[in-house]
């Protein structure tokens, strides 16, 4: 086959950090795909804005080696030439949200590469066929939940179609049933002579494709988890056992219901999973519990007959929106009054951010950003607990050990952890789960019992592939 793509000994430095991709060679023929596996902050980010010409064309810094797209160099190829031949999807679709509707989204690629308008006409709807998106046609995309925005994203590049693609974790947003579809349509594409790179944490849904072949990136040495000494250094307890209680919980946002008569109860010292496929929801039910959404229905502790309202701390799908200080160190320190420099150098080692102390937060890959949200947090004290909306985004295995174990402390302190996910073997070491649709809840009970619901995961068609282990 011949080859369509060519990384020739490529590597990057960021001016701001002095950080990037070290040396790396890759070369993608017709009718191929290629996986890229690596730990968080090994590259491959940058590895995708190489590829795509995006480096050195828009983001300036000590770029060398060469990339070539059918021989022709990208430093030498135009934006607009790199646009029709390369279709790049970024980690974080909300960096590329343009227009003011998702048709106006999927349609601006389309009118700037001149398709007449029958052929627009058509791909538009055939796009939104495949995604699922009619519902949405008229919404801004900045009012869909974050796995909504990502089928956006790929919607508009897939819709271009262009010789090769180039995506930046497309499965991280993604339910279980929409990230297996995603796939089957890539390898559908490259069937018909397309070729696909994809950069992607969870793995185990490319590993068995016939159609991709598997690239390590190289990365920082890492210890196992379970080695390194997770014990909190002064971490306060939560007040007495206490329950929170939800009770016909609504919300309904520009004319639309989101969630519609909800209640449960949870006790504290313990961590609950929030699962459900892509606009169920789930967000929308945190920023409820923190305070940040308008809705009816009553959120209390105890009855409401003390702390009537809960005090939680939030971790956001998007860490962009609240991360806005001159370093780490400045972002995790913020607005802490007399801060435990015990608890902030611990957190600096937990969660792999000691080399990025003096770094600007938003240089960050999105995996170490994540990260960071959560050392904010839990820097400082949330009475009741933590909520953490789809924390594995961006984190290798490593982090997502990590991760696990540090919600199992606050938990075994007494505070209730809620956290939202698509990961189905992270929710598996959750002592509760919580299955959800837009019609409310569909299942609500230990995990054990409810991950193996057959009828409920069938009712809202969730798939929960043979791979997939939920015996922790």
């Amino acid at each position: 086959m011949p080859v369509v793509l060519e990384a020739q000994e490529i590597s990057f430095i960021y001016p701001q950090n002095n950080r990037g991709l070290a040396p790396v060679s890759l070369s993608l023929a017709e009718n191929e795909g290629v996986f890229i596996s690596g730990n968080s902050g090994s590259g491959k980010s940058t590895f995708t804005r190489c590829l795509s010409g995006l480096i050195p064309h828009l983001y300036r810094g000590e770029f060398s080696g060469k990339v070539l797209i059918h021989g022709d160099s990208t430093q030498d190829l135009p934006m607009w030439e790199l646009a029709d031949r390369v279709g790049l999807v970024f980690q974080n679709p909300a960096h590329q949200m343009l227009a003011p509707t998702v048709e106006a989204e999927i349609l601006f690629g389309l009118e700037n590469l001149g398709i007449s308008r029958a052929d627009m006409k058509q791909r538009l709807e055939e796009i939104f066929g495949f995604f699922k998106l009619e519902p949405f046609r008229n919404r801004s995309p900045h009012t869909l939940s974050g796995g909504e925005q990502q089928k956006l994203a790929l919607a508009s590049i897939l819709a271009r179609q262009p010789e090769i693609f180039i995506f930046d974790e497309p499965l991280s947003m993604l339910d279980t049933t929409s990230a297996l579809e995603f796939v089957a349509h890539v390898e559908n594409l490259i069937n018909k002579g397309k070729s696909a790179v994809i950069c992607e944490h969870r793995d185990k849904f490319l590993e068995n494709s016939t159609h991709f072949r598997k690239f390590l990136l190289p990365g920082i040495h890492q210890p196992p988890a379970e080695q390194q000494d997770i014990t909190h250094p002064d971490y306060p307890e939560s007040l007495d056992q206490f329950q929170l209680q939800v009770r016909n919980l609504s919300v309904e946002k520009s004319g639309n219901k989101i969630i519609r008569e909800m209640s449960f109860s949870l006790d504290s010292g313990q961590i609950v999973a929030i699962v459900g496929r892509n606009g169920a929801g789930k967000t929308t039910l945190l920023r409820s519990l923190v305070g940040l959404q308008k809705h009816n229905g009553d959120i209390c502790i105890n009855n409401g007959t003390i702390n009537q309202k809960p005090h939680f701390r939030m971790v956001f799908q998007n860490p962009d929106i609240q991360l806005f200080n001159p370093s780490v160190k400045d972002e995790i320190l913020f607005k802490v009054s007399r801060p435990n420099m015990q608890r902030y150098e611990w957190l600096l080692e937990m969660l792999d951010l000691r080399r990025y102390e003096d770094t600007p937060p938003l240089l960050l890959s999105e995996g170490e950003k994540r990260r960071l949200a959560l050392a904010l947090t839990l820097m400082q004290n949330g009475k009741h607990g933590v909520l953490l909306d789809e924390p594995a985004l961006g984190q290798d295995q490593h982090h997502k050990d990590i991760l696990i174990q540090l919600l199992k402390k606050l938990s075994q302190a007494g505070f209730l952890v809620i956290f939202t996910t698509h990961d189905l073997e992270l929710a598996a070491h959750a002592d509760h789960l919580i299955l959800i649709s837009p019609q409310g809840i569909v299942a609500d009970g230990p995990t054990h019992e409810v991950l193996h619901a057959d009828s409920a995961w069938q009712q809202i068609g969730l798939v929960r592939p043979d791979w997939m282990t939920f015996d922790v």
